[in-house]
């Protein structure tokens, strides 16, 4: 795990930083649908699970953009940037109808991370605590799937004036309208270190990665 310190005064967003972190301590999170037909089509003509390689490309678009990849230490007052960005997974329960978090480290390799993230999902399957390590995983984003309904809104509500840095991400049962398939995802990020526009671009990155990892599971690579 490796970082760097960001210097505040030379911090491009310096000004934006002290107002929301000082004087209008919030959050800002926004859902919006966006269209995963290709990406469902593909996940079923490659034989692999749809939910797996929606986190992958989540987990991908957070990793290309240093705003996504920060956290806030209070005891020191400053602001770490991470090389990169792991997701945490929250597996279902059927029969007690709880979760459990899972750490799953981030691989840029597909095949690479598909396999330890299925691996981590089968491990969190044998027990039924819910524990979490902050302390020994800082660079970790929230990356919830709700699969039993299609939601129009959704927010996450954290104490007044926490500078939680790391993205929280929610997403949704997709379903058909009109003949394309529509998932809603909600970003939430701390005002401090995201605007209306850094929420925006999330979504525009994962149309992105969905569309690379929809050509890689039709391409002769995968195969």
């Amino acid at each position: 795990m490796n970082y760097k310190i960001i210097n505040l005064e030379e911090y491009y967003r310096k000004g934006v930083f002290n107002h929301f972190s000082k004087d209008a301590k919030c959050s800002i999170s926004m859902t919006s649908r966006i269209n995963v037909t290709e990406l469902y089509k593909a996940s079923k003509e490659s034989q692999t699970k749809f939910y797996l390689n929606f986190l992958y490309v989540l987990s991908t678009a957070l990793n290309r953009k240093e705003d996504y990849r920060m956290m806030y230490n209070w005891k020191t007052n400053e602001i770490y940037c991470f090389d990169e960005i792991n997701p945490t997974q929250y597996v279902f329960h059927d029969d007690t109808k709880t979760c459990t978090p899972v750490y799953t480290k981030y691989y840029k390799d597909y095949k690479v991370f598909y396999k330890n993230a299925q691996k981590d999902i089968d491990e969190a399957k044998k027990t039924r605590e819910y524990l979490l390590d902050e302390a020994s995983h800082p660079n970790w984003f929230d990356a919830s799937f709700m699969p039993w309904v299609s939601y129009d809104s959704f927010n996450v509500e954290l104490p007044d004036g926490y500078l939680y840095f790391q993205p929280i991400i929610n997403w949704g049962k997709y379903r058909w309208e009109s003949d394309q398939l529509m998932m809603p995802v909600t970003v939430r990020l701390n005002h401090a270190i995201g605007d209306g526009y850094l929420v925006s671009l999330v979504y525009l990155l994962i149309e992105e990665e969905i569309q690379k990892l929809v050509e890689k599971l039709r391409g002769a690579k995968w195969k």
